[in-house]
């Protein structure tokens, strides 16, 4: 069993502004942007109802000068509507359509064959459900806008897999990343409308207990320019 807590509702808007990048270019410009550019929610909504839309949609990968911030809305689906397990972290990153890119192929799940993380769990450590992912240089914060679910944190993965090199959980989402099932100390607090989770670089994290669906903003610094810098969703070009 895990510990639960429960999300602290904090009322934020729906809705989250952002800056983008003015080239597409990988090249970091001088001073970053000068001005502040919305992403507006329809733009969000046209994203998610593209035909492309998958689970994870990058929005856009903004060059602030000296890093990167990603914006990105992530929709999860409930475990029997996504055919998947309970836990969706590294399972819908593994299996889902390159939305980010508006194509149709899988983002490399089966590129990520190399090892990661512990090759064995601890003796009688606590165990997370499967389908956990940790992102080795990428800090998320994560902002629920629509449904809830449990988010589950903390561990280590054991016997995991890395995300492939040209994959695109490691040009445009979440930079280099290692999957599987977690173990030690293990939390899960239920997500609502407004509730929001910083999730730091290395910890591993994933949802269950989805009943219908939650859809989340996730915001990502790149302060190793790894991602691909001026990166726009097709589906708001």
């Amino acid at each position: 069993m895990y510990k639960t807590v429960l999300g602290l509702s904090v009322g934020v808007a729906a809705g989250l502004a952002a800056v983008f990048a003015v080239s597409h270019g990988v090249v970091f410009a001088q001073g970053g942007p000068k001005d502040a550019i919305d992403i507006t929610n329809a733009q969000i909504q046209a994203v998610l109802k593209a035909p492309t839309a998958s689970i994870d949609n990058t929005l856009r990968v903004i060059d602030m000068g000296t890093y990167a911030m990603s914006v990105a809305v992530v929709h999860r689906g409930a475990p029997a509507a996504r055919g998947a397990g309970a836990a969706g972290g590294a399972a819908g990153a593994g299996r889902a359509g390159a939305a980010g890119r508006g194509g149709a192929a899988g983002r490399g799940a089966a590129a990520a064959a190399e090892p990661c993380g512990l090759k064995e769990a601890p003796a009688g450590a606590q165990m997370s459900p499967p389908g956990m992912i940790a992102h080795d240089q990428t800090t998320e914060t994560y902002i629920v806008i629509s449904g809830s679910g449990t988010l589950v944190t903390g561990g280590q993965i054991v016997n995991g897999r890395k995300s492939g090199p040209d994959s695109d959980v490691t040009k445009i989402l979440n930079g280099p990343s290692c999957s599987g099932t977690a173990a030690g100390n293990i939390v899960s607090r239920v997500m609502n409308v407004g509730d929001i989770s910083v999730i730091p670089a290395g910890v591993p994290h994933g949802w269950t207990n989805i009943t219908d669906h939650v859809d989340y903003l996730s915001v990502r610094p790149d302060p190793d320019k790894v991602l691909e810098h001026g990166y726009v969703n097709p589906a708001i070009k």
